[in-house]
């Protein structure tokens, strides 16, 4: 997914897209948390789109940094849950330590910070 260019790495942002797109298939999540998790204005149906169709993901630096995070989580459940359906379900499912809220709703609510608390808490459950 890394390319070498001038020195440093540079993501393949078509092979991320697809990854992040097939990654959101499995975890049945709708438009609104697809949004919500990319960081994309609420109204902003017109780029998932584009991601769905396999347009490459924007090259900005939050984007990108959405995408690792994503990734992390997704490495971590799998890690922890190697059941799919439970894997795949744990993102929308209400967790006590989110208050009862899903880990959607607390990337939805908080954003970039909510993003970090749920990658967080899976590192620590992880033990890493």
């Amino acid at each position: 997914m890394f390319a070498e260019t001038t020195g440093k790495p540079e993501i393949d942002r078509h092979k991320a897209t697809a990854m992040v797109m097939r990654m959101f298939d499995n975890w049945q999540l709708s438009s609104e948390d697809r949004i919500a998790l990319l960081g994309l204005a609420k109204e902003n149906r017109t780029a998932l789109s584009k991601y769905k169709r396999g347009e490459p993901i924007a090259n900005s630096r939050d984007t990108l940094e959405r995408l690792s995070h994503l990734f992390a989580i997704h490495k971590n459940l799998r890690l922890l849950y190697p059941q799919r359906e439970v894997c795949y379900a744990w993102m929308r499912k209400p967790n006590g330590a989110f208050e009862g809220l899903s880990p959607v709703q607390i990337i939805d609510r908080y954003g970039f910070v909510g993003l970090l608390m749920v990658r967080s808490y899976l590192d620590r459950a992880r033990g890493t």
